[in-house]
């Protein structure tokens, strides 16, 4: 479907990580490096800059405070008081480039390793991991032999994690132990290409299919049940937002695999309203 769906703000590079609080929507620009948030009625406000590195999953703290991922360097920094400060150092844990993340409401942040160092090389296998950064900073990996882990959502009772794989077409589906470990449940959906993920209440997963220019609606048994389709665009990540969590955004892009290795992308926000409201984090 397409029907409701509405341009909100149009013209970044390439916008990844969004998360709803406090009535906006926070999100990164990856090429531009910069922490971003926009209200529902497209007020844009640049909240921080990222000067050594590209910025990728974001994460919300108990408190309040943002948690922001880079890339290559390999850390989580805390956006407070308008400044960036190093919240975890990865770099002696993570074996690969990190990607994307999420941070539950008891301030665990769950960060997903690739497992090599980007641009992906041939045959690079299910390397993957998840890294679990506790409260107290300190780190230990608590999944592996993922395909590419990308987007990451955990459900409002902190008891199932979803990843996708985006080498995998598909969706890893995890229990979650009251210690923050992982225990692989199954895989589920068949999806090309998943990039960032949220749940919603009914147990559903969106995703953003990055090659199939859409934005997918899989329910628990791995069917698809709707799909907001973005034509000519990639479809890079989303999230459920608004007063009553019903309103999906959609972050794309006028972009291609081979675009990207070029610094090439025009990014833009989409909303539309759906049935199932947003369940957990993000």
């Amino acid at each position: 479907m397409t029907a409701g769906l509405r341009t909100i703000h149009d013209g970044g590079r390439y916008f990844e990580g969004p998360r709803w609080h406090r009535g906006r929507l926070w999100f990164v620009d990856c090429m531009a490096r910069t922490l971003l948030s926009i209200s529902p009625s497209g007020e844009l406000q640049e909240h921080a800059a990222v000067t050594d590195d590209t910025p990728c999953g974001l994460g919300v703290l108990p408190d309040g405070d943002i948690v922001v991922l880079t890339m290559f360097r390999k850390r989580l920094l805390r956006f407070a008081d308008g400044a960036l400060s190093l919240y975890a150092d990865l770099s002696a844990v993570a074996t690969g480039t990190i990607d994307d993340m999420i941070v539950d409401a008891q301030g665990r942040a769950y960060v997903g390793d690739l497992g090599f160092n980007l641009p992906p090389p041939e045959g690079r296998g299910a390397v993957g991991r998840i890294i679990l950064v506790m409260p107290d900073g300190s780190a230990r990996v608590v999944a592996d032999g993922l395909r590419f882990p990308n987007g990451i959502a955990v459900s409002a009772d902190h008891r199932r994690l979803v990843v996708a794989e985006m080498d995998g077409a598909g969706l890893a589906d995890y229990d979650i132990a009251p210690d923050g470990g992982l225990s692989l449940r199954g895989r589920f959906g068949r999806v090309n290409d998943p990039d960032g993920i949220c749940l919603d209440g009914d147990g559903a997963v969106w995703v953003a299919s990055f090659t199939e220019d859409a934005f997918v609606r899989i329910d628990r048994d791995g069917v698809e049940r709707a799909r907001v389709a973005v034509p000519g665009r990639r479809a890079l990540a989303c999230a459920l937002g608004g007063a009553d969590r019903r309103t999906l955004f959609c972050l794309s892009a006028e972009t291609s695999y081979a675009d990207l290795r070029k610094g090439k992308s025009v990014s833009r926000i989409d909303v539309v309203e759906v049935d199932a409201p947003g369940n957990g984090y993000p």
